[in-house]
């Protein structure tokens, strides 16, 4: 009998959706549940007695499924418990999200016979792009010249180096008090833009690379999909402009860069990541790739080739075994 497939993201998910139906039609037994929805919509009693894994049983307002029976958890975009409870006064509040977390999320996080598409601590310890662009160097890829700064004269130097020079957020911006969400895009900047504002935070700066396109590789464990991006007029974010004028063109990635890239997800304990590259040549060459980041949770419905990613996930959800990255 196939184990079931613990779904944890929100309700609406388009993304997950589609997973869902594909796990459907290969009739895995699946169970879609958002932590955030803790309370009469979402009970569960856990026990550790005896031997190392969880038992009890997690139901939602309309499936239950014991622990136990969980073979592969697909973790994708949950609600933050802090929208949960809101409603309460700040310390109520702050204590409800940190006790869910630490317990809901401690069972949900720890189950030995699960393989985690991706474990969430494998994530955040791999959303440092530091981090990233060190790994991708001591993998043979190439990277943009980049300094980390808050350091207004470092930051001068540094433009003063390169031909050109782009700023770009580590994070991204988070929603507004009005709860929409905002973007700052890839922008290029100059040593004049500079000033003692600069000290405020943390500023990610790179040499702009002489790109002629941008590559998004995604990875499912040994599946690799990579389509080529090319703007309207060269736009130095893609993202930035209207995705229906986007050209989509599959691109073969050179069997270093795979290489590189099963390492690095590899090392990081991820079965999954979403790689961008900006491409300098035609893509023959390894020297034409650019590594940029890695989102270990990134987005992919948009893309052409969705459906084969899509039953690629479903495959991986529904393989039996033990493999856990915590």
């Amino acid at each position: 009998m196939a184990r079931t497939v613990l779904v944890v993201t929100a309700l609406e998910d388009v993304t997950a959706d589609w997973v869902i139906a594909a796990l459907n039609e290969r009739e895995v037994p699946v169970v879609r549940v958002d932590p955030a929805d803790i309370g009469p919509e979402l009970v569960f009693g856990f026990r550790l007695d005896g031997g190392p894994a969880w038992s009890g049983e997690l139901r939602t307002g309309s499936r239950a499924v014991n622990v136990e029976e969980v073979g592969a958890v697909y973790c994708r975009r949950p609600t933050p418990y802090r929208h949960r409870f809101a409603q309460l006064p700040r310390q109520q509040r702050d204590f409800a999200t940190a006790e869910a977390r630490y317990g809901l999320d401690g069972v949900l996080h720890g189950l030995r016979r699960a393989q985690y598409v991706n474990h969430p601590a494998a994530v955040a310890r791999a959303e440092f792009k530091p981090g990233q662009l060190q790994r991708f160097v001591e993998l043979g890829l190439r990277i943009p010249a980049t300094l980390v700064t808050n350091d207004v004269v470092s930051a001068r130097e540094f433009a003063g180096e390169h031909p050109s020079v782009v700023c770009k957020t580590f994070r991204g911006l988070p929603p507004g008090e009005d709860g929409r969400a905002g973007a700052i895009w890839t922008q290029r900047v100059h040593s004049d833009d500079f000033d003692d504002s600069l000290s405020v935070t943390a500023h990610l700066l790179q040499a702009e690379v002489p790109k002629v396109g941008d590559v998004r590789v995604t990875v499912v464990g040994l599946r690799v999909f990579a389509q080529r991006i090319t703007a309207p007029l060269g736009a130095v974010d893609w993202r930035c402009g209207d995705w229906s004028a986007l050209v989509h063109t599959p691109v073969a990635v050179p069997s270093v860069v795979e290489t590189a890239l099963h390492r690095y997800l590899a090392a990081a304990g991820l079965v999954f990541g979403c790689f961008d590259f900006a491409l300098t040549g035609d893509g023959s060459s390894p020297d034409d790739w650019w590594a940029i980041e890695c989102n270990p949770n990134g987005q992919w419905g948009w893309l052409p080739d969705a459906p084969a990613i899509t039953g690629a996930f479903a495959d991986i959800l529904s393989m039996e075994g033990i493999s856990s990255s915590s």
